[in-house]
């Protein structure tokens, strides 16, 4: 069980190479923030949780049938994670916060369509439009989902906030 870790997963590690390469800055598991998002950008309020599913019981009707060893434990265990993530859910938003979970699996399959909604979300406070790099499924989903993609470089704090690219340069 020393094994298993909680932070720096490959999940992780993935997403926020990703969200990094989009030129979206964030924090990592920030104090302070109910649950402890794997990332987390208070500006905008934006929590984003990478979870496994195992622990946090991906279908899990169907998965508790197939536990064989200490069932009580982990059947008692894994639906009080559930319990949990579904009151940070609501915790933070209903403090204006908007949270967005993906399952490890997710990430690893199709992670064009897990940075798609983050980057539809920050569209509402900054003109992203697009990342620089773009997985092969989120070409695909993005096409799907915006009449006129732009390609254009992003990041969660406009730039001429720091005073780069300010027409005196």
């Amino acid at each position: 069980m020393k094994a298993n870790k909680s932070r720096g997963t490959k999940p992780e590690l993935a997403l926020g190479k990703l969200l990094w390469s989009c030129g979206i800055r964030y924090r990592k598991q920030p104090k302070g923030v109910a649950g402890t998002p794997d990332f987390c950008i208070k500006k905008y309020k934006l929590a984003i949780f990478v979870d496994g599913e195992f622990w946090h019981g991906r279908n899990w009707d169907e998965r508790k049938e197939r536990l064989k060893s200490n069932r009580d434990f982990w059947i008692k265990k894994i639906e009080r994670n559930i319990r949990h993530d579904k009151a940070v859910n609501t915790y933070l938003e209903q403090k204006g916060w908007k949270v967005f979970r993906f399952w490890e699996t997710d990430i690893k399959k199709h992670p064009g369509v897990c940075i798609s909604k983050v980057l539809r979300y920050l569209s509402n406070f900054t003109s992203i439009s697009a990342p620089l790099y773009i997985p092969e499924d989120f070409k695909e989903t993005y096409e799907l989902l915006e009449e006129t993609p732009c390609m254009t470089s992003m990041a969660a704090e406009p730039a001429a906030e720091y005073g780069i690219g300010n027409k005196s340069d």
